[in-house]
């Protein structure tokens, strides 16, 4: 008898542990597709910080890959993700009683186009942009430890507005 509950308590988390792969902790939804591109993401605003563009390519890739059982590929992917930084730019956000900035914010926008390879009739794709910002003491130069942490902060809301955009069926 003790024998034949262990057999059943294993075959029971054995089954528990097996998937259809419809699921997802994310909410991904990749249908049938099997590779995923990102194309550079070209800095192309008025204003131009060098390193920002190739950082924003690889924190997407990293998302996707990291939300996904998607692999990335180079060229010819199930889902493209191509697009360009379209806005860089800090502006005072509230004042002191002398009238000087007491706070800033960084803002990008990011235009981006998706295309699900997998899908014929286009219903999939988009062309969006999109946007997020970091507010910092007027007091903080936008340089090294503050930039990295202001962008660390935009590129985690923007990649995942993207990812929700193009995969999550919210």
């Amino acid at each position: 008898m003790n024998k034949i509950k262990i057999l059943l308590i294993a075959l029971c988390t054995a089954f528990s542990f097996q998937s259809c792969g419809i699921y997802s902790l994310t909410g991904a939804d990749v249908g049938s597709a099997e590779s995923y591109q990102v194309n550079f993401f070209q800095n192309e605003a008025a204003i131009v910080e060098p390193g920002i563009d190739r950082t924003f390519t690889l924190n997407l890739q990293d998302l996707i890959q990291n939300q996904t059982s998607l692999v990335l590929t180079n060229n010819s992917g199930d889902l493209v993700y191509e697009g360009e930084i379209v806005e860089y730019y800090i502006a005072p956000q509230s004042s002191t009683s002398e009238n000087t900035a007491a706070q800033n914010r960084l803002t990008i926008t990011i235009n981006v186009r998706f295309f699900n390879n997998t899908v014929t009739d286009g219903s999939k794709d988009f062309e969006r942009r999109f946007s997020f910002f970091s507010d910092v003491p007027a007091t903080t130069q936008l340089i090294g430890g503050a930039l990295d942490t202001a962008l660390e902060e935009i590129y985690e809301r923007i990649t995942q507005d993207i990812f929700n955009a193009s995969l999550a069926n919210w």
